[in-house]
């Protein structure tokens, strides 16, 4: 199995050198075009990165002051049980979210990849819940989810009057809810990275795995999915910024309740940004929101730059 995944890199590594082309010196036109987008980037995250940064050290309350805090605004915030609370339930929603996504969204790539009838229309139908905004896909399920209007609700009236499906309410599983509404909304995006990367994987593979006898599902586990790493890599770091903006659906679903049960980050940032006029408050907590995505997307990221170069190297000794 090893050889087959070797020899389908190497063939890659092959047709990619073959369809690469020299690269073409870029002109002083093309960096003039590109100065604006360049300086825009640059002051829209940059430059509020840095403002952001700054006033975390100031005890800014309703509007920015200079009046300097150190690290303040640092040490209130790790005293806030509230601040604790909601990373305590991000890191419990991002696994269950993440984890699901990548298997959900894999069986989906794998079930369509088998040349099914109707395959335009279903990759449309998985796809199309990634389309709408978390906003609605959060009113959408806090109705399904309502205990008097929901789930719940029908079952009793089928006749099954002790049923209950009560997690949208419990202060123990209602952060499981949000994972719930937003699997179902992101799990189509993982869907079509899965399915373009099991596409690109070469027929001769399964040719030689089905003369040697090979069950499907070990094809699978021990030669497919390892090499869709690149997708794998990709959907993680998508579906990472998908769980640090998490916002519009805690509002929509939950409100953070019941009592901080379902409290977030982002909905802590904007809470303590406006209801509260407390900005550097919510500045520091922003920068070490920051500092945790780069401190978990930067190994991914440099992990997978080695891959590929790792891959590319392989392909020139061949």
């Amino acid at each position: 199995m090893y050889a087959l995944k070797l020899d389908h890199e190497r063939r890659q590594a092959r047709r990619q050198e073959r369809a690469g082309r020299p690269m073409r010196r870029w002109s002083l036109a093309a960096w003039i075009a590109l100065l604006p987008m360049a300086a825009t980037a640059v002051f829209a995250y940059l430059g509020t990165m840095l403002w952001t940064a700054r006033v975390s050290m100031t005890y800014s309350r309703s509007l920015p002051t200079n009046r300097f805090a150190g690290a303040t605004q640092y040490v209130r915030l790790f005293e806030n049980d509230r601040w604790i609370v909601s990373l305590q339930n991000l890191a419990i929603y991002g696994v269950c979210f993440i984890a699901a996504c990548l298997a959900i969204g894999l069986l989906l790539a794998i079930f369509i990849d088998q040349r099914v009838a109707a395959e335009g229309a279903l990759r449309t139908i998985f796809l199309y819940p990634y389309a709408m905004s978390f906003v609605a896909t959060g009113l959408v399920w806090q109705w399904i989810l309502n205990p008097e209007l929901g789930v719940q609700a029908v079952l009793q009236h089928m006749g099954f009057a002790h049923a209950h499906f009560d997690w949208i309410v419990s202060q123990r599983f209602a952060i499981y809810t949000l994972v719930i509404a937003t699997v179902w909304q992101a799990s189509g995006l993982v869907m079509a990275l899965m399915l373009a990367g099991l596409r690109g994987i070469d027929e001769e593979i399964w040719m030689a795995a089905r003369l040697d006898g090979i069950a499907r599902w070990r094809v699978y586990a021990s030669i497919v999915v390892p090499m869709l790493k690149t997708s794998m890599s990709t959907a993680f770091v998508l579906l990472f910024v998908m769980v640090v903006k998490l916002y519009d659906a805690v509002v929509a679903m939950t409100q953070g309740g019941p009592g901080t049960a379902s409290e977030v980050p982002g909905k802590f940032i904007m809470d303590y940004l406006f209801n509260r006029a407390n900005i550097g408050l919510a500045s520091a907590a922003s920068i070490v929101l920051l500092a945790t995505v780069l401190a978990i997307l930067a190994p991914v990221l440099y992990a997978r730059s080695r891959i590929s170069a790792m891959a590319a190297r392989r392909g020139e000794r061949t």
